[in-house]
Order: C-alpha cells, then sequence, then structure tokens
C-alpha cells in the first residue's frame, strides 16, 4: 500500500462538546483533509509545538518524551497512521537508535505531538485517505470562506455546531508593551491558547 504525506492544517475547538477539539491534516500532494477527533490536552500540547516562540516555563508531556529520547539518542523518524477502526485512528512511531529501527504504536494525537518537536513527516495509507478523507472546495484568496469550510468539516465530524477557535479577547486596543506583558503573563499561566493569539497580534503589528 503506497503512503501518502500529509501536514498539519489546524486545530478546531468545539464549543458543544466540552473539550472536544479536532486536529485537521492535509494532504500533501493534494486537496483532501483528514480530521481527527483529539482531547484538549493533546491539543494544546501540538498548539504549543506550532507555536515556535512560545515556551512552556516547564516541559509537557511530550516535550519530556523528546527530552529522555534526544538523551539516549533515540530519534522517531516518522509517523504512520496506519490503521481506522469505527472512527478512531491508529498510528505508529518509527524509531531509530544505534541504526536499529523500532516501531511503537501510539494514540495518534500523541505521534503527532511528538512528529512536530522531532521534525518528523507524517504519512497515512492511500486506503485510508480514500475512506476518511474529505474534499473542499476552497477558494485560497479568502482566509474567512477556508475556515468556514474547515468549521463545516469539522461540525460534520463531531455531529456538533464547531467554530475555528474559542472566543478570543481582542487585543488590537492594546500597545505592544501591553501585549508582550500579557503573553509572559499568559505563558507563566501555562494559558497556551491566549499566547497564541497574543503572539499573533504581536507578528501582525
Amino acid at each position: 500500500m503506497s503512503l501518502v504525506r500529509l501536514n498539519i492544517k489546524g486545530i478546531s475547538y468545539s464549543q458543544t462538546q466540552n473539550g472536544a477539539y479536532a486536529l485537521i491534516l492535509n494532504e500533501v500532494d493534494g486537496e483532501r483533509k483528514l480530521p481527527i477527533v483529539i482531547g484538549a490536552f493533546e491539543a494544546q500540547s501540538i498548539a504549543i509545538a506550532l507555536e515556535k516562540e512560545i515556551r512552556p516555563p516547564r516541559p509537557l508531556t511530550h516535550d519530556l518524551f523528546k527530552n529522555f529520547a534526544d538523551r539516549f539518542d533515540v530519534v522517531v523518524k516518522q509517523v504512520i497512521i496506519h490503521k481506522l477502526v469505527d472512527g478512531v485512528f491508529y498510528s505508529s512511531l518509527i524509531c531509530e537508535r544505534d541504526k536499529i529501527e523500532e516501531i511503537i504504536d501510539a494514540r495518534t494525537s500523541d505521534a503527532i505531538a511528538l512528529a512536530l518537536r522531532f521534525d518528523a513527516p507524517i504519512f497515512t495509507y492511500k486506503n485510508i485517505l480514500d475512506k476518511a478523507g474529505i474534499y473542499l472546495k476552497v477558494n485560497p484568496k479568502k482566509e474567512d470562506e477556508d475556515e468556514l469550510q474547515d468549521s463545516i468539516l469539522v461540525d460534520d465530524l463531531l455531529a456538533n455546531e464547531l467554530e475555528p477557535n474559542a472566543p478570543r479577547e481582542n487585543y488590537k486596543g492594546k500597545t505592544l508593551e501591553e501585549l508582550h506583558t500579557l503573553l509572559d503573563e499568559a505563558v507563566s499561566n501555562e494559558d497556551y491558547e491566549a499566547a497564541a493569539h497574543i503572539r499573533d497580534e504581536i507578528s501582525k503589528r
């Protein structure tokens, strides 16, 4: 079976299902998207890894795994989403140590959180993408339509009304100095979702 490489498009949050998030993966050489339901902790860990500028004051679980692996010369070479059963995705970590390859079973959310930290590629099999992948007709020039389509995609996935992001505070009226102070406070309080929004506003300036 042929492998298809995937990229991470983003994470959508459900306001109707408490703690429910959907990770949306993109087919690299195609137009299909693969939505995967994940938990709040894993969503936070993935979001932090995507936001390179946010540094937690203490290592999260996936950071600890990365530090442990680095210490003992274990490298995650790639992640493969290899099975789909009753709506549940199963994944494997392809690891290497002393030129010996090992395959480790993992939850897909954990596997992707680790793939980001190891800069490892993410793959799935073509038959899984054929079964669970979704085509979206999106005008790339209209970001709002892009987000709307993702919202519809996740809505179909969870059978609930979802929005691309949780409600966020409006930071437009803040000065840069105030934004940097708020960013430091958000990181100290481990509110990484707010920190990501603040960093986005700082980047726009």
